[in-house]
């Protein structure tokens, strides 16, 4: 049975003549009693009698306009359920996330869709770059919160969410000597501690070159793949860390954070927000 047969149907119920259902409805009223019949008739049943006074549900029909009248309100929320969830306002978003996406960019996203989507439902994974661009690629996840540059086969959206320049992570009694500011000269004496270069080629050969520019050595004492774990190694006086400029909003025991003086040519490091097409409308909560 048609949806419109239905719709027709309930229009006939509600205005109780053929004629007036047919101007509500904005059709021919020929093309409506016909859609009558047709419903009569795969129903094997008379639904309505016709006389001067209109159109008169017999037994049959009233028998019917609770369940008509449900299964309609049912299709119509199914779908505006379907639309909210094509636009990104309702079902489920599944979120991948490297950590610094933590600090500014995911609590805001997270108020966003709290007032523009309140029915879409959140599932948070955190992973590294290369875990996330196969997740993207599989559809495990929906938005990837990624660094760059990232290399994803298929198409794919992104939007660049934050662009932060790197900053020296060192152990506190050198933050506290040295004013805030160190040079990459004194960096490289010291030693760094970096995350390895297969994680973020791009930006471990951005600091190699600008250091060896200056004609100092690229020495790393210790290589770890998460910032935590970076912090740590800094605290236990390692060597000094590069780590984008967020972390200054987070504390660490032993460790402080300062300006490099002459790093101008260091790389920047870069969040972005990747979606495959179909999920395009979700980054506009980013």
């Amino acid at each position: 049975m048609q949806l419109s047969q239905l719709r027709n149907f309930m229009a006939v119920i509600e205005h109780g003549a053929i004629s007036k259902a047919a101007e509500k409805l904005d059709v021919a009223q020929p093309a409506l009693s016909q859609s009558i019949s047709r419903m009569e008739k795969r129903l094997g049943v008379v639904l309505f009698e016709r006389s001067r006074r209109g159109a008169l549900p017999t037994v049959a029909a009233r028998a019917i306009v609770d369940d008509v009248r449900h299964g309609l309100s049912k299709l119509e929320e199914a779908g505006r359920k379907a639309r909210a969830t094509q636009a990104g306002r309702a079902g489920t978003l599944k979120i991948g996330l490297v950590s610094s996406a933590l600090f500014e960019v995911l609590p805001d996203a997270l108020k966003k869709i709290k007032q523009l989507a309140p029915d879409l439902a959140l599932e948070f994974m955190e992973m590294g770059n290369d875990d996330q661009t196969e997740a993207l690629k599989q559809g495990i996840i929906h938005v990837g919160l990624i660094h760059s540059p990232i290399a994803i086969s298929g198409r794919m959206h992104q939007k660049i969410l934050r662009q932060d320049r790197l900053i020296a992570a060192v152990p506190s009694r050198l933050a506290k000597s040295s004013g805030g500011r160190i040079t990459l000269q004194e960096m490289a004496e010291c030693g760094l501690v970096l995350y390895p270069k297969e994680q973020f080629p791009h930006m471990y050969f951005g600091i190699a070159e600008a250091i060896r520019k200056l004609g100092c050595e690229f020495k790393i004492n210790q290589h770890a793949n998460r910032t935590m774990t970076v912090l740590a190694c800094v605290a236990g006086d390692l060597g000094i860390g590069m780590l984008p400029s967020w972390i200054r909003s987070m504390g660490f025991p032993g460790v402080g954070f300062c300006q490099i003086d002459n790093g101008d040519n260091l790389p920047s490091f870069e969040l972005l927000a990747v979606a495959a097409p179909q999920y395009k409308a979700m980054l506009d909560y980013f």
